[in-house]
């Protein structure tokens, strides 16, 4: 398997003295060790919720009430990326098979969307964060992110590059259904015994999906279920990721000599909040500690936050904190003024 993001992280080539303080500081209050006992809970109390859904869609599936199950399937369907997340980080445990196993669980089984996709696909994004030739996530693709990649579109995607800004969250509702056709479609890249596992958990959510769905509820209210279920999944995905890097400082293609520090604290930003904050952006407020620490557990990144606060002080390095609303306005700013050269043509 390719190397993890959590180790490109704390053992980056050619660490530089900038973060090799900061290390030492955290892996000496403990804030490395693994909490098991507390994703065990948050684990089962999932499994629990996503149950007691279940029963609920059976129960009053003839009615039209079970519609206001969709969105809250959409919340637990966020915890349960959240989860898979963590275990690609190796945040759980280190021992690397139980990791890929909760992964698959919660990825592919309970989810349809391909643990083995999303992993190398993450991790290439946390080893070099919003750099245009070697971040996926900020590819041209159906959005872009410089004027380079705006320059050149035509037709369709001209149109949504121009308007980028205002599609954005509209996008996202299309977001759930993507990341399964993702899935399935890089199941050609995989090995082959990576492939058949992966496939068969894919088809079997498919077909438990559908079956729960089709076999609880009337044909039309089956569809405006899962269509509801899907777009709120999107959305709330989107609405987590989207005030992480977006807007922020974006590396020189030819490389910019940072250190690992600078890399991942310059291109990251935080959001501030409360506990509600915490839980619904599932630890990705703290998103430069993360960068920093992937395999840091999610309850201690509040934890390491004032440290690493504190020591990008010192140093005279940015650190990026700002409100939920104001991440969205820099982010959609942002994405506007890489689309004005092709609205004033």
């Amino acid at each position: 398997m390719p190397q993890t993001a959590a180790a490109v992280a704390e053992h980056p080539p050619g660490v530089s003295s900038e973060f090799t303080p900061l290390l030492r500081t955290v892996k000496s209050q403990g804030l490395l060790d693994r909490r098991q006992g507390w994703y065990a809970i948050t684990i089962a109390v999932n499994a629990l919720t996503l149950a007691c859904i279940v029963a609920g869609v059976v129960l009053i599936g003839h009615s039209s009430w079970v519609l206001l199950l969709a969105p809250l399937l959409a919340v637990l369907s966020a915890r349960t990326a959240f989860i898979g997340h963590d275990a690609g980080h190796s945040q759980i445990t280190g021992n690397r098979a139980v990791s890929r196993l909760i992964g698959l669980i919660h990825g592919n089984l309970l989810l349809g969307m391909s643990y083995s996709w999303w992993n190398q696909k993450h991790n290439r994004h946390h080893a070099n964060p919003n750099h245009i030739d070697k971040d996926p996530d900020v590819a041209a693709d159906v959005l872009v992110f410089t004027s380079e990649q705006a320059t050149g579109r035509v037709g369709f995607r001209r149109w949504i590059t121009r308007n980028q800004a205002w599609l954005f969250f509209p996008l996202t509702l299309l977001e759930g259904v993507a990341l399964k056709v993702h899935g399935f479609q890089d199941l050609r890249r995989q090995p082959p015994r990576e492939r058949v596992v992966e496939a068969i958990l894919l088809v079997a959510h498919v077909g438990a999906y559908v079956t729960l769905l089709l076999t609880s509820m009337p044909l039309g209210t089956a569809l405006a279920f899962a269509a509801l279920h899907q777009a709120l999944f999107g959305l709330h995905l989107g609405m987590a990721f989207a005030p992480n890097h977006k807007g922020m400082e974006m590396p020189d293609p030819q490389g910019e000599g940072w250190g690992h520090l600078r890399r991942q604290v310059l291109t990251s930003r935080n959001i501030r909040g409360s506990a509600v904050t915490d839980w619904f952006l599932g630890g990705l407020n703290y998103q430069v500690e993360h960068h920093l620490f992937p395999s840091m557990p999610r309850p201690h990144l509040r934890l390491a936050q004032p440290l690493v606060r504190a020591h990008c002080r010192e140093l005279g390095i940015p650190y990026m904190e700002t409100g939920l609303v104001d991440s969205y306005r820099q982010a959609l700013r942002h994405m506007h003024e890489v689309g004005e050269p092709l609205r004033v043509e």
